[in-house]
């Protein structure tokens, strides 16, 4: 057994997975985000229909011999990752149709209790070129406890904020990441061939984590895991031996600003179970009017009450929530806590969810 290390919080563990995970102590991380090898496995270079090659994955480190190899390593990154994981934490695990049934498999087998299987739908996936088979826009995210008495970490509140204030399904429309997100080499190509996008690991990080927590990142590659637990205030362990791939995500880290306080406070309030209030019974209420001013809390923007319910601030228009995150460019905000009108006979300052509450109290 490998010497026990302290745990090294927010910091990049240079080797060999297993062999790094079984270093840390046990029990000692609340989340795991793994992006393991694919096993693609790809006969032959890919064309465009211009004739230009696709940079395809077909990197040394997702090379194997056959399925037995691949099913080897993937049970023994598993089990090294379930010991390090607390008897509450829970585990994503990505990958597409060549490796994630596989996986599934194997971590039904060592005793992980599988929560949902997310669909990440890609809406500029790379289309299908050979005209053979369906354009390939989807991957896959299975998340699962460590067992099935684990009391884990699930923020439903938070994310209805992805999902207009509504409860949040398993497909996820996401974007492959591009331009300036993507990390390029020395020659201006893709650094890593399935750097995955911060929008993906910020969703991923709210639903099942609270501010604090340690997330660790088996697979580091380009960092994403890393850059987005340091945005969202968690801290992190990376586990990388590419020294490229090392280089580029400690750059990519170190220039990522945390969240304002005041624009976190609205991704880890959990709301209660009282009724459900739209923002549009205000209106109907009375309680707002179309037309009426509201301002944000973090800027002190304007808005204008649209009679749909909605919110027009300059060229955004939007839900209460919808609006201000692209106001905090935080990837969601709670609008109730956060947009405010000024009383017309005492000029105080009035919240939406103060307002929201009057609503409730009749009710």
């Amino acid at each position: 057994m490998p010497q026990q290390l302290e745990l090294p919080l927010d910091q990049i563990l240079v080797g060999d997975c297993i062999e790094m995970m079984e270093s840390l102590p046990e029990a000692s991380v609340d989340l795991i985000f793994a992006d393991p090898p694919y096993n693609l496995q790809l006969r032959n270079d890919l064309w465009r229909p211009n004739m230009t090659q696709v940079d395809a994955v077909d990197d040394a480190w997702d090379h194997f011999a056959d399925f037995a190899a691949y099913d080897q390593f993937t049970e023994r990154w598993l089990r090294a990752a379930r010991r390090v994981m607390s008897a509450n934490a829970t585990i994503w695990v990505s990958g597409t149709y060549h490796n994630i049934f596989r996986v599934g498999s194997q971590m039904q087998s060592l005793g992980f209790w599988l929560l949902n299987t997310v669909c990440w739908y890609k809406p500029n996936a790379m289309p299908n070129f050979r005209g053979k088979r369906l354009k390939n826009d989807a991957e896959f995210v299975i998340w699962a406890a460590r067992d099935e008495s684990s009391h884990y970490t699930f923020n439903h509140q938070v994310m209805k904020q992805f999902n207009d204030a509504k409860q949040l399904g398993s497909v996820w429309k996401i974007p492959l990441c591009s331009g300036a997100e993507r990390l390029k080499d020395a020659d201006g190509k893709k650094l890593h061939p399935t750097q995955k996008p911060e929008a993906l690991l910020e969703r991923i990080i709210l639903a099942s984590s609270q501010p604090g927590d340690v997330i660790l990142d088996p697979f580091l590659g380009s960092g994403t895991t890393a850059a987005m637990a340091r945005k969202l205030h968690r801290q992190w362990i990376g586990i990388e031996r590419e020294a490229a791939y090392i280089q580029a995500a400690q750059q990519r880290i170190e220039v990522v600003e945390p969240l304002a306080e005041e624009a976190l406070l609205p991704l880890t309030v959990t709301a209660d179970k009282a009724p459900r209030v739209p923002f549009k019974r205000l209106l109907e209420a009375g309680l707002v009017s179309a037309g009426q001013t509201l301002y944000f809390t973090v800027t002190n923007q304007p808005a204008t009450v649209l009679d749909n319910g909605k919110l027009q601030c300059g060229a955004l228009v939007g839900s209460i929530h919808a609006v201000g995150a692209k106001l905090t460019q935080a990837p969601s905000c709670n609008g109730w806590l956060h947009w405010y009108m000024i009383d017309p006979i005492t000029k105080r300052n009035i919240l939406l969810n103060d307002l929201r509450g009057q609503l409730r109290d009749v009710n």
